[in-house]
C-alpha cells in the first residue's frame, strides 16, 4: 500500500485540514500519515482560535515518518508561521521528500487568516522551489507572483511566475472568478491546460483547497501523471461538493465519502 503524507494544521470541525486530508486520502486508496503543525478551535462559521505547534515537534513528527513510513508523495497545508515554513522546508528537502504538493493556505475559507503575514513571501522563496506542484487559489497566487490575477489569461501568468520560482508545475484555482464557470489553470512543462466547469449553486465549500491537494498528492502516490491526478482530484472535488451533507450554520464540509475515480490499469490490462 502506499503512503501519502499531509502536513497541515487540525479543524476541529472536521472539514479541512489534516482530517480532510486523511478522509481523502483513504478514499483515493493509500495509507495516511500527518504532520501536525497547529490546532485550530473552528466550525463552519470560522476559526475562533489556533495555536501552532512548537517548530522541534514538528521536525519530530517529520523524522519519525522518513524513517519508518517514508511517504510516496507529501502535501502540505496551513503552516502558520515563518518558523513553521523553515522547518517544513528543511524537513522536505533534508529528507528528500517525494511529490512535494504546496497548498499555500494564507486564509480559511471564512477569511480568517491561518499565516502569519511575516510569512507569505517565505513560502515563495522556501518552499514553492521544492514543489512538484503548488496549488494557489487567485488571492494566494497573487501574493506569491506579485502580481494582480483576476481572470484565466492572469492566472496562466502567475502559473507561470510560479514555475520561473522553482516549482516544477502549478494549479492556480479558479473558484474565487466571478460567474457561472468555474477555470482552473495548469502551467507544467511548458504547457498550459484549463479545466472548466460549471459552478455548484453551494455553501458548502469548506475544505475544498485542502481535499483537492491531498486528492492530487494521492494519485502521485499512486504513480499517476501530474496531469492525470489534478483531473481525477478536481472530479472528485467537485462530486464531493454536489454531495454535500449541508452540516453547520456556514460553510459547511463536503462529502468525503464519494467514491475516487478508479485507479487507471496497469501492465495494459
Amino acid at each position: 500500500m502506499k503512503i501519502a503524507l499531509t502536513i497541515a494544521g487540525s479543524d476541529s470541525g472536521g472539514g479541512a485540514g489534516v482530517q480532510a486530508d486523511l478522509k481523502t486520502f483513504h478514499q483515493f486508496g493509500v495509507f495516511g500519515t500527518s504532520v501536525i503543525t497547529a490546532v485550530t478551535a473552528q466550525n463552519t462559521v470560522g476559526v475562533r482560535a489556533w495555536q501552532a505547534l512548537p517548530a522541534a515537534l514538528v521536525t519530530k513528527q517529520i523524522d519519525a515518518l522518513a524513517d519508518d513510513l517514508p511517504p510516496a508523495a507529501v502535501k502540505s497545508g496551513m503552516l502558520a508561521s515563518a518558523e513553521l515554513v523553515e522547518t517544513v522546508a528543511a524537513g522536505i528537502a533534508g529528507r528528500r521528500l517525494p511529490n512535494y504538493v504546496l497548498d499555500p493556505v494564507m486564509l480559511a475559507t471564512s477569511g480568517d487568516r491561518l499565516l502569519n503575514a511575516d510569512a507569505e513571501h517565505l513560502i515563495a522563496r522556501r518552499l514553492v522551489p521544492l514543489a512538484r506542484l503548488v496549488t494557489p487559489n487567485l488571492g494566494e497566487a497573487a501574493i506569491l507572483a506579485g502580481t494582480d490575477v483576476r481572470n484565466p489569461a492572469d492566472m496562466e501568468r502567475a502559473g507561470r511566475a510560479l514555475v520561473q520560482l522553482g516549482a516544477k508545475a502549478a494549479l492556480v484555482k479558479g473558484g474565487h472568478l466571478a460567474g457561472d464557470e468555474i477555470v482552473d489553470v495548469l502551467v507544467s512543462d511548458g504547457t498550459v491546460r484549463r479545466f472548466t466547469r460549471a459552478r455548484l449553486d453551494t455553501t458548502s465549500t469548506h475544505g475544498t483547497g485542502c481535499t483537492l491537494s491531498a486528492a492530487i498528492a494521492a494519485g502521485l502516490a499512486h504513480g499517476r501523471p501530474l496531469e492525470r491526478a489534478v483531473e481525477d482530484a478536481l472530479d472528485f472535488v467537485s462530486r464531493a461538493m454536489a454531495a454535500a451533507p449541508g452540516l453547520g450554520k456556514g460553510h459547511g464540509p463536503l462529502n468525503h465519502f464519494v467514491p475516487a475515480p478508479p485507479r487507471p490499469p496497469t501492465n495494459g490490462l
